[in-house]
C-alpha cells in the first residue's frame, strides 16, 4: 500500500485504521465531514496522514476531494469506505429525512467514493475497495428499518461491484463486523438497547481489532469477510436455515 483513502475516518474504524494504516507506511487520507476530528487525528498521526473534509454522500463534495486527491498525491492503491451511521428505529418512528441520510451513508457515500477512484484505478490496473458494513446486511433486526435497508444496499453494491471488476485487476472486499466498542453507541443514543440478545454471545470487537483485519484484507483482498469468527458461523448457519435466523434476531 502506497496510498489509501479513508472515509469516515474521524471516529472508531476509520480512525483507527488511518493509524494502522500510516504504520505500514502508507499514505493516508482522512475523509468525514468532521474537520476538527479530522485534523486531531492527523495530528496524532503525523506526516503520514493528510485531511480531505466531505460529505461522502454528496456526490459533488466527493468529486471535489477526489480531484485534490488526484492532483497532490496521485491515484489510491487502496479505499476503504468506512462511513456510515443510522438510529434503529421501526418504519413509523423513521422520518423520510432519516431514511435518506442514513442510505447516504454508508451506501451513497461508498458508491460515490468509489465512482469517483474508480476510472483512475482501472486505468492503472491494480487497486482494492473495502466496505465496512454490519450484520444487518444479512439478519436485520427489529426496529432497524432504515439501517437494515441501507447496509443491505451496501451489500449489494459490492456484489455487483465486484462482478464489473472481474478480470481487471482490482478487488472489492465486502467486510461485515459484530458490535465494535466505539463511539457510534454514544453518538446514537437507545441503540445499544436495542442489540438483539444474540449480540449477548458475541465477542465486543475494538475499533483497533478491526483496523488491523483490514489492514490484512488490504494487502489480501477476498470477496468477503466475517469477523468475529462466531458470528461468520451464525451467518453461515442461517443461510441454510433463515426462519431460525430471523428468530434468533429477535430474541
Amino acid at each position: 500500500m502506497e496510498l489509501v483513502v479513508i472515509t469516515g475516518a474521524s471516529s472508531g474504524v476509520g480512525a483507527a485504521t488511518a493509524r494502522a494504516v500510516a504504520e505500514t507506511g502508507a499514505q493516508v487520507v482522512l475523509v468525514a465531514r468532521n474537520a476538527e476530528a479530522l485534523r486531531r487525528i492527523a495530528g496524532q498521526i503525523g506526516k503520514a496522514a493528510v485531511v480531505e473534509p466531505c460529505d461522502a454522500s454528496n456526490w459533488q463534495a466527493v468529486d471535489r476531494m477526489a480531484g485534490d486527491v488526484f492532483d497532490n498525491y496521485g491515484t489510491p492503491d487502496v479505499v476503504i469506505n468506512c462511513a456510515g451511521a443510522g438510529q434503529w428505529k421501526t418504519l413509523p418512528d423513521t422520518s423520510a429525512e432519516e431514511a435518506a441520510t442514513m442510505m447516504g451513508a454508508p451506501y451513497f457515500a461508498a458508491l460515490h467514493t468509489t465512482k469517483a477512484f474508480l476510472p483512475s484505478m482501472l486505468e492503472k490496473g491494480r487497486g482494492t475497495f473495502l466496505h465496512v458494513n454490519s450484520p444487518a446486511c444479512i439478519a436485520p433486526w427489529p426496529s432497524s428499518v432504515g439501517y437494515a435497508a441501507a447496509r443491505a444496499a451496501l451489500r449489494g453494491f459490492h456484489a455487483a461491484l465486484s462482478q464489473d471488476l472481474h478480470g481487471a485487476g482490482l478487488h472489492s472486499c465486502h467486510v461485515i463486523f459484530g458490535k465494535i466498542s466505539s463511539e457510534y453507541f454514544d453518538h446514537n443514543p437507545g441503540v445499544a438497547e436495542r442489540m438483539p440478545g444474540l449480540d449477548r454471545i458475541l465477542p465486543t470487537l475494538t475499533p483497533e481489532a478491526c483496523a488491523a483485519r483490514l489492514v490484512r484484507l488490504a494487502r489480501q483482498p477476498r470477496y468477503e469477510a466475517v469477523y468475529p469468527v462466531m458470528l461468520r458461523l451464525l451467518l453461515s448457519s442461517g443461510a441454510l436455515a433463515p426462519p431460525l435466523m430471523r428468530w434468533l434476531a429477535r430474541i
